[in-house]
């Protein structure tokens, strides 16, 4: 049974890996998008209406990858998780299918609209397409994180003696105080995304010398972008979103943190650390004390429970997988803030474009928000363990009996290898729009 669940958890957590490296980015794009659009209608500038179209087509590419990674995930559910659909599919299924029919067809109908019917529509009807996208874009998050929101904090349901969950107050579904925080939360960092995506090629357009224009154009759109959304994803979303897990999964956030051992006056904040599961300690650490304790309460000597408080069998069930996980995520945003706060600087100096060591920093950091994404979700998914809906359903009673852990790692295989190829082939279409560029356009008078 554990080699069973440890191979349906790899494959689930494989492809939903490799399939979030899509709608992050679009999520985020989208807006951008419409920005650049907004400016063209407003002020009449071709050079805007030839970056909409830029990144339009990297949306594009990256909405189709994400459609084809994402229709796997659903069958997952009928196959490997077979038993946590019947139990839960009454609520989850009501979400998920709500995404599919009205985000998704929202999103994929306008889309083909937005490439191909510009001249058709005019200008203003373009935008409001591009509007539309943004709105399916987003609905989609939303709804999907609603399902995820749900299994961490469940609410508004009843479990009948089959021990089958089911929706009693559809409008606490989405009044889930886990729900707000997380979704904003979710939508920063995807604009964080995009944003160093859309600065970094701009800063390798300067730096190579081809399409500057264009480059200056992106650059200074992914800088404004990438600290307001920086900033929104620490505080207020991500500060709220760490006193929800304090409030409705005190164990977990001890997890997280690597609080072993309750400290009766005030806890430390770590900054760098091992935990040593076996020995309940951490290694090497290098703390601020009582920070931790202000951040979370207001109150330099609150308590705050660590794992001691509770049952082994209520941990984590990969606390030292938790702990890093949490810590890249955070390290890496206070690196974004920071990177993005200079490039601002200098920007309002009239030095960016000149400041080669930023633009080299953002064209190598365009990987960095992908990964602080990943590792974001990752300390949701393993501090909900040892549960699939917390405190109600475990993983272990949620997965398929009949299925193999044979079958399973067959076709984990298999989809290694084929995404292999897919991630290749991704990344030579997108290089050649990139290498290609927008269509050049001399600049109006209007200041870059």
């Amino acid at each position: 049974m554990e080699e069973m669940l440890f191979y349906d958890r790899m494959q689930f957590a494989f492809t939903i890996t490799f399939h979030y490296l899509f709608p992050q980015l679009t999520m985020g794009l989208s807006l951008i998008i419409v920005y650049f659009k907004w400016k063209y209608l407003k002020t009449n500038n071709e050079q805007y209406n030839h970056a909409t179209h830029f990144w339009m087509k990297i949306f594009a590419l990256n909405f189709a990858m994400g459609v084809v990674t994402g229709i796997p995930m659903e069958f997952q559910f009928g196959t490997n998780w077979a038993k946590f659909s019947e139990l839960t599919g009454g609520i989850i299924g009501q979400t998920l299918a709500m995404e599919g029919m009205f985000s998704f067809f929202l999103e994929s109908s306008f889309l083909g609209i937005f490439l191909f019917g510009e001249k058709l529509l005019g200008h203003k009807w373009h935008f409001v397409t591009g509007v539309l996208i943004m709105i399916g874009s987003w609905a989609s998050g939303y709804l999907i994180i609603a399902t995820h929101s749900w299994m961490q904090n469940p609410v508004g349901y009843e479990i009948l003696e089959n021990g089958k969950f089911v929706l009693t107050n559809f409008k606490a579904l989405f009044l889930n105080p886990w729900l707000w925080p997380s979704y904003l939360h979710n939508q920063a960092a995807s604009l964080v995304t995009s944003s160093f995506v859309v600065a970094g090629i701009g800063a390798f357009y300067i730096l190579s010398q081809k399409n500057v224009s264009f480059g200056k154009l992106f650059l200074k759109t992914g800088v404004i972008f990438g600290l307001i959304s920086s900033i929104i994803v620490a505080v207020p979303t991500g500060d709220l979103l760490a006193k929800n897990v304090v409030k409705y999964q005190p164990v977990t956030f001890a997890g997280m943190e690597g609080i072993f051992h309750t400290e009766k006056r005030g806890s430390e904040i770590v900054l760098i650390g091992q935990p040593d599961v076996k020995d309940k300690k951490l290694d090497n650490k290098i703390a601020v004390p009582n920070i931790l304790s202000f951040l979370t309460y207001g109150n330099w000597d609150q308590e705050i429970k660590g794992l001691d408080q509770f049952e082994e069998d209520l941990h984590p069930t990969n606390i030292s997988g938790l702990y890093y996980a949490y810590h890249i995520m955070v390290g890496l945003g206070t690196v974004f803030i920071g990177l993005m706060v200079i490039s601002l600087f200098q920007l309002v100096r009239g030095k960016l474009f000149q400041t080669k060591w930023i633009l080299w920093s953002l064209m190598f950091m365009m990987p960095f928000p992908y990964i602080a994404n990943t590792t974001g979700w990752y300390t949701a998914e393993l501090g909900r363990q040892p549960w699939l809906v917390y405190n109600l359903l475990r993983t272990s009673a949620g997965a398929s009996p009949t299925v193999s852990s044979g079958n399973t790692l067959f076709t984990l295989l298999g989809f290694i290898g084929l995404y292999l190829l897919l991630g290749m082939l991704f990344l030579l279409l997108i290089g050649k729009i990139i290498n290609k560029g927008p269509h050049h356009v001399e600049l109006s008078t209007e200041k870059i």
